[in-house]
């Protein structure tokens, strides 16, 4: 496979590369596959924008794709088996200046150890990519499995649309007798879809309403055209593990399909003792395994992935909020649409109920405060001293992103909290301790908040809809929830050096302050997450721009 310098010197090299065409790609929803495979294996991912109407309405967007010429959404899915390396040089190609031009990819879910320059936070891990030039995200996955996704990772850019799936599979998957098909056909990306863009978002300064809910890059808009929804193929008598993944800027979706059972073996990427439901709340950037039986009459079910605000208010009319599960030789037209009813008892998922699989249990003692290092959290929202809008705050601070990445401060020599900016949102950590933070949700005012660590697991010790701690068996995953005046509390090992991103995944809310870096084992970062000779050129170039070229 060709690969292309991270600079694209020369531009036309990179043009060339995308007509080259690989037979490993398959198609996923209407979108590309890159199929990771063997120890190392790269690829090229396209950052383009593209009129598209995934619901009907055409606007521009900013989509991910295997080409120069084609983006898509969601972004092409990227799959690969646990152990191996992956090489994604990511080309920004740029051009629509009422949307951000430059970009950075964050790989939602993967620890990156050893590896901090690819997390792909803009000003945390790396300067972002400027248009026409390129970053190779080099990285390994050496003891992960399950269901990821990637994201823009540069202000709300992902709102507008470049987001895409990751799939991780296990040979040795301990629930691999549980379900008979588990490829392409059974991911189910969920996102809320604005006919806004990200820009025109935040300038409204109101809550999110998305104009539409997409299944794999389908849905419909309230009075718009009767655009095809998603149509889920299963056969009579097989199992499926349905990977269902929120890609959503914001809001969250009440997932289920009708007359079916959902069986959650998986959640952010951690095993879980198999549990029975049949409804999910799914919030921004969380991800579940669920085991489907297709055991019902041969017919066509719908599934629902129901917003909490916007085009939520409108159910499941004209088949807002839906797509399709179609059995084998159902009866009827192909293209008949359900007019089945959810079950009329419904079993809700209960985080509490999640239990991981294997090594259960969290770090510490058995007590709140049972901890090396314990840390208070406070959110809270308004408008602070000489501002003119309302921001959120951590702990008093509104995080803002600094002018030089946190990784590049610690390479350049800061060693303490009081030497990083942005001043106040940075917190060291000593390596190999257990930390306990709890998470106090204040003033800070549109909740739940999914709370997402970078470069970690974590086991939720309080959930936000319990008053009970719970050291033996908690719930371990990447995104948890924080209400508004309530608690939840996490515990971690910090055995990855490197700054990580804490913040709320509600994309506008994060831009507006919710956040905070916790710089893990600041004197071995260096030693410990060596950086390429691509990385050191991001930010000379995106420092060289001009102000009608920022972000």
């Amino acid at each position: 496979m060709l690969k292309i310098k991270s600079t694209l010197e020369p531009f036309l090299a990179l043009l060339l590369l995308s007509v080259v065409t690989d037979l490993s790609r398959l198609t996923f929803g209407g979108a590309e596959v890159i199929k990771i495979g063997g120890k190392v294996h790269s690829e090229n991912l396209f950052v383009v924008n593209r009129e598209l109407s995934p619901d009907g309405f055409e606007r521009s967007t900013v989509l991910a794709g295997l080409s120069s010429r084609n983006g898509t959404f969601p972004g092409p899915l990227i799959t690969g088996t646990k152990g191996d390396r992956f090489q994604i040089n990511v080309t920004d190609l740029l051009t629509d200046s009422t949307m951000a031009r430059s970009t950075s990819i964050h790989w939602h879910g993967l620890f990156q150890k050893t590896t901090n320059y690819a997390d792909g936070v803009s000003f945390v891990s790396q300067c972002p990519i400027v248009a026409n030039h390129s970053f190779m995200y080099d990285f390994q996955v050496p003891d992960q499995a399950g269901t990821f996704w990637y994201h823009s990772h540069l202000s709300v850019q992902y709102c507008d649309g470049l987001r895409g799936p990751i799939v991780i599979y296990d040979p040795l998957d301990p629930h691999r007798f549980l379900y008979d098909v588990d490829d392409e056909s059974t991911v189910i990306t969920i996102a809320d879809w604005y006919h806004d863009t990200s820009y025109e978002l935040i300038a409204k300064r109101a809550g999110l309403t998305p104009d539409a809910t997409l299944i794999n890059g389908k849905g419909r808009y309230v009075g718009g055209p009767n655009i095809p929804l998603e149509v889920i193929n299963v056969e009579y008598g097989k199992r499926y593990r349905f990977r269902v993944v929120s890609m959503s800027c914001g809001v969250d979706h009440g997932f289920s399909i009708d007359g079916h059972d959902l069986t959650i073996i998986e959640v952010d990427g951690v095993n879980t003792q198999p549990l029975k439901v049949n409804h999910i709340q799914l919030y921004a950037a969380q991800r579940y395994s669920v085991v489907l039986n297709a055991n019902q009459k041969p017919d066509v079910y719908r599934i629902r992935a129901l917003a909490t605000s916007g085009v939520g208010a409108q159910n499941f009319t004209n088949g807002v909020n839906s797509g399709i599960l179609r059995y084998k030789n159902a009866a009827g037209n192909s293209d008949r649409e359900p007019t089945s009813s959810q079950q009329n008892h419904i079993v809700s998922l209960d985080e509490n109920d999640l239990q991981p699989l294997e090594c259960p249990g969290a770090p510490g003692k058995p007590y709140p405060g049972g901890a090396d290092l314990v840390l208070n959290l406070t959110m809270g929202f308004g408008v602070a001293p000489g501002a003119s809008a309302p921001s959120f705050f951590m702990n008093n601070v509104s995080y803002v992103s600094p002018k030089v990445p946190v990784l590049l401060q610690i390479l350049s020599g800061a060693q303490s909290a009081q030497d990083l900016l942005p001043a106040g949102s940075v917190y060291t950590l000593p390596r190999n301790r257990v930390i306990e933070i709890n998470l106090l949700g204040g003033s800070a005012i549109g909740g739940p908040h999914p709370f997402h660590l970078h470069g970690h697991a974590f086991d939720v010790v309080k959930t936000s809809s319990s008053s009970e701690y719970n050291f033996v068996d908690p719930v371990r995953r990447d995104v948890t929830l924080v209400n508004q005046n309530g608690q939840t509390t996490i515990r971690f090992v910090t055995d990855n050096p490197g700054p990580w991103f804490l913040h709320c995944h509600i994309d506008p809310h994060l831009e507006a302050g919710l956040a905070v870096v916790l710089a893990e084992d600041i004197r071995d970062t260096k030693s410990n997450d060596p950086v390429p000779a691509g990385w050191d050129t991001l930010c000379p170039i995106y420092d060289s721009l001009t102000p009608d070229q920022l972000p």
